[in-house]
């Protein structure tokens, strides 16, 4: 009898059809669909509150896809988020939002439907929200960034009005006024003038902005209250004083000074850290400190009897793009803008504060071309967005430099490099020029100051030092009025 046919080899299992690596194959490929669907992981997650605008900023480990909404009653962002199910890296983002957040109310999260989270920013005001992703850099993965600009922006010269208005009656009483020696407030012109000449300066529309404002305020028929006659910062005061004694009694007596305006520029911010010290000490944190002591100088001084107000490009912990920097301070007319920073190196041997101006044409040492353009790299760490129509402003802004204007930048390094050296060791002992983008207003003189090396540990301490950075400020103080004494501030000839 023959045997009944069985397998050769009972113990191995049978080879699998072709239905069943077909099966096996279709689901292989469902599940790397899905996985890349789902594929990204959120890092971490972020909120950066400030005055001009609110960011939010998603890390993750793979670009997110979005699709966003905007609801204007009551005003509030929603933005499907695809391909990620909600995570407690997302729920924090509810608990991130600060009370004096000035544009974010509150956000809300939740899983809206399979694979897609909703986020839902409630808006304290109406806003212009921008939505837009950042590829990774530095030490960021990939970002999805929500900014939220208010719908009616925040006018730096209408803050500074209102700030001067506020402290005008103090200014007025300042001891320091009393002491200082007369400075004359000269045309806006690089042309020595005849000491016979008699034109009168040009108008302050800053001036004249603040007048108006105090007269709105006073009521229709109440007088105008006495107080003692402010001079008008003018190099023919006297005589413009005389041209118009068919004024009106309330002009005259809401006429203001000439305020002298410097720009700090704290550099980087936001997710933007700058260089990071041996012990962690963030060039962001150091710099602020620092402009906000300096800030506090500025506006207790005057010159020739004319107040001065610092005003800054930012004010707290959130990210400014470069050319954004230089229109701020075109935009409050500043007659000195000054970026401070911390300067690193690749070895902890580098060490000593140094001074840039803007170079129109190569830089005057390699270690100045290298630095400009670190410090060029800020608005790509930060997270500028490309798309913005603003950008192709700045961009415009950053190229009308000029060589009156580097001159002046060049005697202000020098004043400064002179006062520095006295509180610290200078990297270089005379002004270096490169091609910083943050330098390039075509009409104030402007500075980048390396306060010291972060990367070095002996001065990361004293940059953390609260005694190194009252000399720092005063240092810079004592710079700013001897620049100021040979160089008198000049009478504005810009329209607000």
């Amino acid at each position: 009898m023959t045997p009944d046919a069985g397998p050769l080899h009972p113990s191995l299992p049978s080879a699998p059809s072709r239905r069943t690596l077909l099966q096996a194959g279709s689901l292989v490929l469902l599940l790397g669909t899905q996985q890349i669907a789902r594929g990204a992981t959120i890092l971490a997650v972020r909120v950066w509150p400030a005055p001009e605008y609110s960011r939010v900023t998603i890390e993750s480990d793979g670009q997110l896809t979005t699709k966003q909404f905007f609801v204007t009653t009551p005003p509030r962002l929603a933005l499907d988020i695809e391909g990620i199910d909600l995570s407690p890296e997302l729920r924090e983002l509810v608990a991130k939002v600060k009370p004096d957040d000035p544009n974010i109310a509150g956000i809300r999260a939740g899983q809206n439907t399979p694979g897609v989270v909703r986020l839902v920013i409630d808006l304290k005001q109406a806003a212009l929200p921008q939505v837009f992703t950042l590829p990774p850099v530095a030490a960021y993965r990939h970002r999805l960034v929500v900014d939220l600009y208010p719908a009616e922006p925040v006018d730096p010269l209408e803050a500074l009005i209102a700030e001067r208005l506020r402290d005008a009656p103090s200014a007025a009483t300042s001891p320091t006024a009393s002491k200082e020696p007369a400075t004359p407030v000269v045309p806006r012109s690089r042309a020595p003038q005849p000491a016979t000449a008699t034109a009168p300066a040009e108008p302050d529309p800053l001036g004249e902005l603040m007048a108006q404002r105090a007269t709105r305020a006073l009521p229709p028929e109440a007088p105008p209250p006495p107080a003692a006659p402010v001079a008008v910062a003018t190099a023919a005061a006297p005589a413009q004083a005389s041209a118009r004694g068919t004024a009106s009694t309330r002009a005259s007596a809401t006429q203001t000074d000439r305020i002298i305006i410097v720009a700090l520029d704290p550099g980087h911010g936001g997710e933007d850290p700058g260089a990071i010290g041996p012990a962690g000490t963030r060039e962001k944190d150091v710099v602020l400190r620092v402009a906000h002591l300096l800030r506090d100088r500025i506006n207790a001084t005057t010159v020739g009897g004319n107040p001065m107000r610092a005003y800054l490009t930012r004010d707290g912990d959130y990210f400014v793009p470069l050319g954004t920097r230089v229109e701020k301070a075109r935009r409050v007319q500043a007659d000195l803008f000054v970026s401070i920073h911390a300067d690193a190196f690749t070895t902890p041997a580098a060490r000593g504060a140094s001074v840039f101006a803007l170079s129109q044409g190569g830089a005057s040492s390699t270690a100045a071309r290298w630095l400009a353009n670190k410090e060029n790299q800020a608005d790509l760490v930060g997270g500028l967005n490309v798309q913005s129509r603003d950008r192709h402003v700045q961009r415009a802004l950053l190229d009308m430099s000029t060589t009156a204007q580097i001159n002046d930048s060049l005697r202000l390094g020098t004043v400064l490099l002179g006062e520095i050296r006295h509180v610290g060791k200078l990297h270089k002992p005379r002004v270096e020029q490169a091609g910083f983008a943050v330098l390039k207003a075509p009409d104030i003189p402007s500075v980048l100051v390396e306060t010291a090396f972060i990367s070095n540990p002996e001065e990361e301490a004293r940059l953390r030092s609260n005694a190194y950075q009252v000399q720092l400020a005063d240092a810079l103080m004592r710079g700013i009025s001897r620049y100021f004494a040979k160089n008198p501030p000049l009478a504005r000839s810009r329209s607000v």
